[in-house]
């Protein structure tokens, strides 16, 4: 076999082999879409049967410190996530043309480098893995007392958040499947054209029209912009990150606990961080669409 045969031989086989990881992974994100919808639903059903529900068949986990620990792993892991996923989306403050270019390049980095795809999946993981315990958790805590109180101030020792766990839980789980459907799932699976002032931009830099199509980043920006120009998907994105702000607070607050980092020498700062974090990163992502909606209007 001569050189020339063997080499493209060899590149018939990486092109074949990466063509069936881009099916994988697309059947992975329409898989992961579905399971998120899937999830949305199950709680409905749970939350509306959760009396008749049998624990002994229904737990994930049966220890409920076990389920604690791992609903603190993850949540704290999705902090992480959120502070990636703010620091990327802050570029659509940026000036409308600087912000395209940026943003857009940013999005194919974070669909298409394998590290951060991987730390993609580990994401999904949890997402689906949180959201599941803490549906779990909330049953077992009602079916250990189904009896209620005689008498019961809950306010008196503990806060709204903490009492509504579930409900924040539910109404985050309905925005995510939103939020995915409206940006994710456009981005892998919509029609979404390409970026053309970067297209434009590496046919300047001498690139072949052909090697810039298959270059070019998606115009995902565009598709974001639209969105937020959308005064009821604003107010909706408003409304979600307040409910997140609550669930953040409280979620880490109890995780601090969970893990043993309680503590009355640093419980003050402890408790400090937890109100600075559920407050700025939510501030933050609010102010990117209410930004980009009075752009709209001015």
């Amino acid at each position: 076999m001569s050189l020339e045969q063997k080499t493209a031989n060899d590149f018939g086989f990486i092109f074949a082999v990466y063509n069936a990881l881009f099916v994988i992974n697309r059947v992975l994100f329409i898989l992961l879409y579905r399971i998120l919808t899937f999830c949305f639903y199950i709680a409905i059903l749970l939350l509306k049967y959760i009396t008749f529900v049998d624990m002994s068949k229904s737990v994930l986990i049966k220890s409920s410190l076990v389920k604690k620990y791992w609903m603190s792993f993850t949540g704290l892991f999705l902090c992480l996530f959120l502070i990636g996923h703010l620091l990327g989306n802050l570029q659509l403050l940026l000036p409308a043309e600087k912000a395209q270019l940026s943003f857009n390049e940013y999005a194919k980095f974070m669909t298409t480098f394998p590290l951060v795809k991987l730390l993609s999946y580990l994401t999904y993981f949890s997402i689906l893995f949180h959201a599941v315990d803490g549906i779990l958790l909330t049953i077992q805590n009602r079916k250990a007392r189904p009896v209620k109180y005689a008498y019961n101030k809950p306010s008196a020792n503990s806060s709204w958040a903490s009492r509504n766990m579930a409900l924040l839980g539910f109404i985050l789980l309905f925005f995510l499947v939103i939020h995915m459907k409206s940006f994710w799932y456009e981005m892998h699976f919509g029609n979404v054209p390409i970026d053309k002032q970067a297209f434009s931009e590496l046919v300047a830099q001498g690139m072949s029209e052909e090697k810039a199509l298959e270059n070019a980043p998606k115009d995902l920006y565009t598709i974001t912009s639209k969105a937020f120009e959308n005064i009821f998907y604003v107010l909706f994105y408003v409304i979600s990150l307040a409910a997140i702000s609550l669930h953040l607070f409280h979620g880490l607050n109890s995780a601090f606990k969970s893990i043993g980092l309680s503590n009355p020498k640093y419980n003050t700062a402890l408790k400090i961080a937890a109100i600075t974090f559920s407050l700025i990163v939510p501030i933050l992502f609010i102010s990117i669409p209410i930004t980009i909606y009075i752009r709209s209007i001015l």
